[in-house]
Order: C-alpha cells, then structure tokens, then sequence
C-alpha cells in the first residue's frame, strides 16, 4: 500500500458520521430541570437513579491539515435536541477564526473552513457556539465552548541547526571513538504516527565514519587513521522522518571532521653526518653552526631537546635548543687553537619532550647523528708571556739601565718574528725606551722617585710580516726610593722673644720634613753650627726640638732681629742634612709673655693703623672739601638779586597765590598791555590751554576797581627794566604782577582778612560741589566764627 493510498482511507475514515458526531466521554451541557427525561434504573442500593438528557451533542471536532479540496473543508455539525427542523433556531459561532476561518450555516450547525490550516501554526482553536430562537432572540441553549484539534500530516522534512559542522578527533583513534553528534528537528506533531520520526545515516564519509541511526553520534570506523597521510574529512549525514520508510522526508548537513595529532612519530636527522667549520679566533659563545631533526608531528608534538651525548669535542663545544626553529644551535664553549686541534667530533641526539605511552611500541622517539667540527687556521696576533709585567728600580740609577724585559711569540704555525714598541701615550715624557728586537726596557732618562714614584707603560708587539697584527701589555714599572733629600724645616716659623725673656725660656719648637721615605721610618736630629751666646737647641728625640734662650733681657732698641743657624739631619745612608735659619724678632711683652710691639718706629703710630691707611684716610679728607667748595660756589652763581625792593610790595603774595590756585586764566597776565592798563580787560576771554565749561555759567562777580599805586609802580619798575640791559624780560614779572580774571571765588587769600572790617557771605562755596563743603565750613560760620 502506498503512502497516498494510506492517506486516501484516513480522510475517508476522517469523514465517516461517527467520527463527527459528538463523543460521550466529552463534557455534558447541563440543561434545566424541566428537560431532563425521567428514566426510573434500578440502583444496587435501592435508590432511583434519574438519566439527565443532553443539551449539545458534540465537544470536540478533528480537522486535517493543508486541505486541498476546492470546496470548503466541513468540520462538523452542531445540533440541539431543541431543534425541531422548522428553522426556529439560529445557531452563532464565536471565539478563533469564528467569521473568518471558521464559518457556521445558521440553519444547520454546520460548520466550514474556508482555507488551509497549518497546524505548525496553531495546532487548535477554540471556539463557543449558541443557539437562540429566531424569533426573540432568547437563547435556547447556554453558550459553550468546543475545539477544534488540527490533525497532523508529514509536510515538514527534518532540519539541522548548521549547515557545516566542525569536529575534530585524535589520529589513531580506536574504531566508535565518538567524533560529534548531529541533531535534526521536525516541524511535524512527534505525538501522531510517524511523522516526526528521524532516522540518521551516512550519505558520505564512509568507510571512516559511521552514525548511530536514533542519535545521529558519529563515530570512527577503521582503525589507525594517520593525520601524516590524511588529515581532512568530509562527512554528509541525511535525517529522515517517517522512521526512515520510503515516502518519508529528509535533510542533510555536512560535518567537516580533522583528524588531530598525536606524538606517533619520532625525530628523525635528515643525515647521518654534518660537516661544520669554525675560526680557531672565534670567541666563547659564537654559533658556528645548527643540525635539526624533523617530526612528521606537529605542535608540542614536534617538540624537541638537542644534545651532545659522546665525542672527543664535549669540553669544547655546547648545543642550544631553538624553541621557535626546533634547531640546536652549536656554540664554541671553551678558545679554540688550530696549532693544537684541528678537528672534533661530536655524536648529538634529539629527542621528543612529550611522549604519548600508548605509542612506546612505535619505537624510541629520539635519533642521532655525527657532527664534525673543522677548526680553521687565522693569524693570530702576538701573545706575551704574562698578562702584565711589573718592573722595580731604584731612582738613582744611570741613564741606560735595563729594568726589565717582555717576551711575546708568534702562535701561528708560521712563527713571524716580532717588533716591540712603547705607547707614547703612556710615557709622554719619554723617559723610557724599549729594544725593539728582544723587549729589553731601558731608562732614557734620570728618575725621580719624589716626582712619580709609578709609571704605568703599553708595550706594544707587534708582527713584522703582518703590522695589523699586535698585542698590548701592560707594564708598571715602581721607582724605589734612595737617600738623595736632604730634610727641612716643615713650615715658615715666625719667632719672637720678649725684652724681659729669662735664661732657658722657651720660644719656638721646631720639626722637619724629608721628600724621602725610608723603610725604618723618619728619624731627625736637630743642632747649632756654631756656639750661640743667646740661644741654644734641644732635641726632643721625636722628630722636633726645642729653641731656648740663653741670657737674661734682650733690648730690641739695640738689636731687634737675631738668626739663628739650626743643622738638621736625617738616619739613612747616605745621611743628607740641611741648615735651616731662624729669623727672630725682640718684642715688647706684657708680664704674660703676650708680645705688644716688635720695633722702635711702631711706637710712633698708631696702634693698629698703618702707613697706607693714613694715606687713604687723608685722601679721603681732601676729596670732602673739594666736593663742599665746589658745592658752595654752584649755589653762589644760582644766587640773584631780587626784583622787588619793597617790603610793601604784594606781588609776594600774588606769587603764592598763583602757585596755590592755578587754573584761574593768571597765565592771561602775560599780555603786557593788560598790566598797562587792567580795566581793558573787562570783556572774558577763554583760556588756550583749557577746554571751556559748558556744563554751568559761573557766577560773575564785579570787575575789581582800577588801583592807581599799582599801575605806577608797574611801569616804574618797566622804564627801569627798559634801561637795563642785564634786567630779565618784563614777561616774566607779568607772573607776579598779576593775579589773574574772572575767578569766581576771587581771592581766597587770607593775608588782608584781617584788616577788613566788612563780613563777606561765603554761602556760594556750597553749591561747588562735595569738595568745597570743607572750605565752606570753614568761611561760612558767619558770626559764629569771628565769636569763636
């Protein structure tokens, strides 16, 4: 039987009247009191059972999804047992898809779908019918509630989640080792037949994979599959509903697996033996040359550890492992020398770090091979006998002596002869010098122990052949010392003795110093040349003596200064000694041996004052006066005789008044002819230098009368200044000879104040402003002031 054959018989089992007619078990609609039909049972306990009838017929109605007919699909049919087919009752549809999905045939009770329902939508509806009478519109029946379940067919095929799954599984993996497991889901209801049913299998991928057909695991299936040979898989697994029966639907998804390493392979050396080269001048530490091992692995895997195992070059030589190259590096470990090897063989292993045990039957995972290690002849510079040379002469010898020698050789093969030679950069003096032949060191010049007692020389040795080729040492050569100083006083000793001194007083202690150094240490003696009748030397015995005097009084007016010759010797041989000579000075002493003074012409100066400071003091004196004199005769030339002769005369106060006020146009009193005749001047002129007031009219006060006494002796004094050639212009009187115009408060002098009797009314000073409230206070108290 075919699938659509199946499907065929189910719609038409699907349509059959029982299958739409209500079903008992389903939930009863209960009804009044009044309709239920008395059916008398007889019951086990003696009671009478009573039968309800039922109202609605029906509870609940199945429908087949993706309905292709042409035609509505009818779903059911909906009755009440009060309906008597005389088309009374109306029956309403109500609740999902009412109207639109679903639609009722208001006589009948059946019920339509008017288009294809998809159950992976909704998979029920439902909904609530009624039936009422026609007439009234009263129900006959109580609203209820019904569903309508969506049947289920296989329209859904199984999907994957991913298109491309990525799994990976170790190499040599047993077979079943599970790899990833692959999941399909259907759309279709899993709780009706078969049609969400999946069954798994291997489209592609075989024979290495296989898949489980309920669970979709995929697993290996032959054994010892080695990522060397192939390390990428593809794999396509189908999903199938219907359990798998043909007919059914399917999906597929591709699963890209790769197989991971494993440590199943060991190192192995390309080559049995690895020739390499190195300059026997190669330095500690240089790389001369690398061996690796490959490994078909990779990662750490792959990793491995050099090392040299065996060979006549194990002290010589030492192996790096380069992590990031997986090489070993072969350095130089201790100088090489072509003249004394010239060939090492080392025998180095290479071993993998991370062994997996399962694989130990593989074999050992390490390899070995041969490295040969040729040294390479270079011409190497001199090499001297020590690595430095210290030479010791004494200073006193001869110029030429030999101090000492320096050998160098050749350690090439070849043996060139040498050339010795002294960096002058050490000896700038040249007191050295060098044979050039054997390294003998002679001096060319007197040493000097008290001048360097070290001289630090380069000796310089060079091939003839190849000059390029040398090699410094260095040389200290120490100068020993030898008696040639003879001793001295250690400082400058300024020596006094007082008038008063008594015999064997002490005056002085002396000591010494010697630019020599002997081994058992200083030793100095300390005596006179020559018998003194004044004063005598005593040694202490510890490198210091002792001056004393010798007779009772000394008189600095007779002899102020005495010198006394001292011998000093030292202990060496050969024994050096010097005469130091004592310079001492007769003094004035008070009783305390305190000196006062020291010479006979001191006493006539003063104390503390010398002859230069006298001189400066007297300069000093000289430049004062010059400076007042010169002074004196500036303020005599500035000096003038005054103009006005009078003591009666007011231009004084006109001047103070002038210099007090300003402002009040008195630079007007420069024009002559208003001195000549002041009652021209009654009309106002402005000021030049002033920007005129425009803000308030000042209050004009009357033109002061024309004063006769002062227009005479104006022009007196003008015809005297007119006869006199040496009399300043006129003009510059005119300053004090006039006062000024048009000043509002007119004079504010209080010089003639007290010879008025009048009182004068000051109140105007108010209305000037803030500043002038000061001013009136002071002249505006009226009678009040002149009581005060």
């Amino acid at each position: 039987m075919t699938v659509y054959q199946f499907l065929l018989l189910f719609l038409l089992w699907v349509c059959l009247p029982h299958f739409c007619s209500p079903e008992i078990m389903f939930r009863r609609t209960p009804v009044p009191q009044k309709r239920i039909l008395g059916a008398r049972v007889p019951r086990s306990d003696g009671k009478i059972l009573h039968r309800q009838k039922r109202g609605w017929m029906w509870n609940q109605f199945f429908l087949l999804e993706e309905y292709t007919g042409s035609d509505y699909q009818y779903v059911g049919k909906l009755h009440s047992d009060q309906d008597k087919g005389d088309g009374s009752l109306k029956y309403i549809l109500s609740g999902d898809g009412a109207g639109t999905l679903f639609i009722i045939d208001e006589k009948t009770g059946d019920i339509h779908a008017t288009r294809r329902i998809d159950r992976e939508e909704k998979a029920f509806y439902t909904l609530r019918a009624q039936a009422i009478n026609r007439r009234t519109l009263r129900p006959v029946e109580p609203e209820s509630e019904f569903v309508i379940k969506i049947h289920d067919i296989n329209d859904n095929e199984p999907t994957f989640p991913e298109e491309i799954y990525t799994a990976s599984v170790p190499e040599m993996s047993v077979v079943g080792t599970s790899v990833v497991q692959v999941t399909a889901t259907d759309a279709d209801d899993p709780s009706y037949g078969n049609s969400a049913r999946v069954i798994y299998s291997i489209l592609q991928g075989q024979p290495y994979f296989s898949v489980e057909p309920e669970t979709g695991i995929i697993r290996t299936a032959l054994p010892n599959m080695n990522r060397e040979n192939r390390e990428q898989y593809q794999v396509v697994i189908q999903a199938k509903d219907m359990g798998g029966q043909m007919g059914g639907l399917s999906g597929t998804t591709t699963v890209n697996i790769t197989l991971t390493d494993v440590n199943d392979n060991p190192p192995r050396f390309p080559q049995n033996t690895i020739h390499l080269r190195v300059l026997e001048s190669s330095p500690v530490g240089t790389a001369i040359g690398s061996v690796k091992a490959t490994d078909a692995d990779t990662g750490k895997n792959a990793e491995v550890e050099y090392r040299i195992i065996d060979g006549d070059g194990t002290d010589m030589f030492d192996i790096i492992t380069e992590k990031d190259m997986q090489e070993g590096i072969i350095t130089v470990k201790k100088p090489l020398d072509y003249e004394s090897r010239r060939l090492y063989t080392l025998k180095v292993e290479a071993e993998n770090t991370h062994v997996d045990p399962r694989f130990y039957y593989l074999g050992p995972f390490k390899d070995t091979t041969i490295v040969k290690i040729s040294i390479e002849d270079v011409d190497e510079p001199p090499v001297f006998s020590r690595s430095s040379y210290l030479f010791e002469v004494h200073e006193d010898i001869e110029v030429g002596t030999i101090i000492g020698t320096v050998m160098a050789r050749d350690p090439d093969s070849t043996s060139s002869p040498i050339r010795f030679s002294l960096d002058r950069h050490t000896d700038l003096d040249r007191i050295f010098n060098i044979h050039s032949g054997n390294g003998s060191l002679y001096t060319s010049k007197p040493l000097d122990r008290e001048l360097s007692q070290w001289h630090n020389l380069t000796v310089i040795a060079a091939e003839i052949n190849n000059p390029k080729e040398m090699t410094r040492v260095a040389v200290f050569v120490r100068i020993l010392d030898v008696n040639d100083n003879a001793p001295q006083f250690a400082v400058f000793y300024d020596t006094f003795v007082c008038e008063n001194a008594r015999p064997g007083q002490l005056i002085q202690t002396i000591s010494a110093v010697d630019k020599d150094d002997p081994l058992g240490g200083q030793k100095f003696f300390f005596s006179l040349a020559a018998v003194n009748p004044n004063f005598t030397v005593q040694d202490n015995e510890d490198n210091t003596a002792r001056i004393l005097t010798r007779k009772n009084g000394f008189n600095r007016h007779e002899i102020s200064t005495y010198l006394l010759p001292v011998v000093i010797s030292d202990n060496d041989y050969p024994i050096q000694s010097s005469t130091g000579t004592l310079t001492i000075r007769v003094c004035a002493c008070d009783s305390q041996g305190n000196m006062q003074s020291c010479s006979a012409e001191a006493l006539l100066l003063p104390a503390g004052l010398s002859t230069g400071a006298l001189i400066a003091i007297l300069l000093c004196i000289i430049i004062l006066l010059v400076i007042v004199v010169l002074f004196a005769a500036l303020k005599r030339q500035r000096k003038k005789e005054p103009l006005i002769l009078s003591k009666e005369d007011i231009r004084d106060n006109i001047v103070s008044y002038n210099d007090e006020g300003g402002g009040e146009e008195d630079t007007q009193a420069f024009d002559i002819g208003t001195l000549r005749n002041p009652a021209a001047i009654e009309e106002k002129k402005l000021r030049r230098d002033i920007i005129p007031e425009t803000l308030f009219m000042p209050r004009r006060t009357p033109t002061a009368p024309d004063n006769a006494d002062v227009r005479d002796f104006i022009n007196e004094r003008l015809k005297e200044h007119d006869l006199d050639p040496t009399a300043p212009p006129y003009d510059s009187l005119a300053t004090y000879a006039y006062e000024g115009n048009d000043s509002i408060a007119e004079s504010l002098s209080s010089l003639e104040s007290g010879t008025t009797d009048g009182d004068q009314n000051y109140d105007y000073l108010r209305e000037w402003g803030p500043r002038f409230n000061k001013l009136a206070e002071m002249y505006g108290g009226g009678e009040s002031d002149k009581d005060a």
